[in-house]
């Protein structure tokens, strides 16, 4: 493990980002007491989209294989919206 003063991290960061890179682990001290560690950051990991429902699989488990006729639907429609 690298040790680098505060000071380090303000007047010379490109050092101390090439020594991330390479996965080096740093101690940072401010007035020789430690005061925190670097560690180069894990990969951030692929967000998955959740599947989509099957919509078609639920129109058939509901309707079954029923196919309504014209007439139907506008029957369906009448009484829906009121009409005669």
């Amino acid at each position: 493990m690298k040790t680098i003063m505060v000071r380090d991290l303000r007047y010379d960061f490109p050092k101390v980002e090439a020594m991330l890179r390479l996965g080096e682990e740093i101690l940072i001290t401010k007035h020789n007491k430690p005061l925190a560690t670097l560690q180069k950051s894990k990969p951030a990991a692929k967000k998955v989209k959740p599947a989509l429902p099957d919509y078609k699989a639920r129109i058939k488990k509901i309707w079954g294989d029923r196919v309504f006729t014209a007439q139907e639907v506008e029957e369906m429609r009448a009484l829906e919206t009121g009409e005669p």
